[in-house]
């Protein structure tokens, strides 16, 4: 049988089981034997990460262009206008090609766990949140696609992968889940 893992990554939390600098990292939370990221969260990200023991499965998670979608709730500098939803929604231009289309909304304050630390705060700038699905993973592709369009993402958090998402998941702890070969 095929593991699933569904863990909530802490903010400062390295994708992987080892650091040599010490840092914080998978092995700190997940103590199951031969299981491995099916992609990856930037240090300075939070949420959804799934791990497993297939290589097959991981391939079908992360695969460019036809892996599963996956949703990130983003905290941004600002309110974005009509304009700037519409472009990401259309695809921006990173690193000389376009992005694939996202689904993109706007998103109430959603119910989370304090960031330790907190984002910075600035008493004459307004943030609002976003929700976009992905259908690729560039290198901190949400981040670079809202600065692109004047609105840097100030806290970003995976909300799912696929049809798995963070509900009931505390950070820093994990569910095993039977693993399912479609998103």
């Amino acid at each position: 049988m095929t593991r699933l893992i569904l863990f909530n990554k802490p903010f400062g939390v390295l994708t992987r089981f080892t650091d040599p600098h010490g840092r914080r990292t998978l092995k700190d939370y997940i103590p199951i034997p031969h299981v491995y990221p099916a992609g990856r969260l930037d240090l300075d990200s939070e949420g959804l990460m799934l791990l497993t023991d297939s290589p097959k499965l991981a391939t079908l998670i992360t695969r460019p262009g036809g892996g599963w979608p996956k949703t990130y709730w983003a905290q941004v500098e600002g309110v974005p206008d009509d304009q700037a939803l519409s472009t990401l929604a259309h695809g921006v231009m990173l690193d000389g090609t376009p992005t694939r289309k996202a689904r993109v909304t706007r998103l109430a304050e959603p119910a989370l766990w304090p960031r330790n630390p907190p984002i910075r705060l600035r008493l004459t700038v307004p943030t609002s949140w976003i929700a976009l699905t992905l259908s690729e993973g560039r290198n901190r592709q949400v981040r670079r696609m809202t600065a692109a369009v004047g609105h840097p993402t100030l806290r970003l958090i995976r909300y799912s992968v696929g049809r798995y998402t963070l509900e009931d998941l505390a950070p820093g702890s994990y569910r095993a889940t039977e693993a399912s070969h479609e998103p």
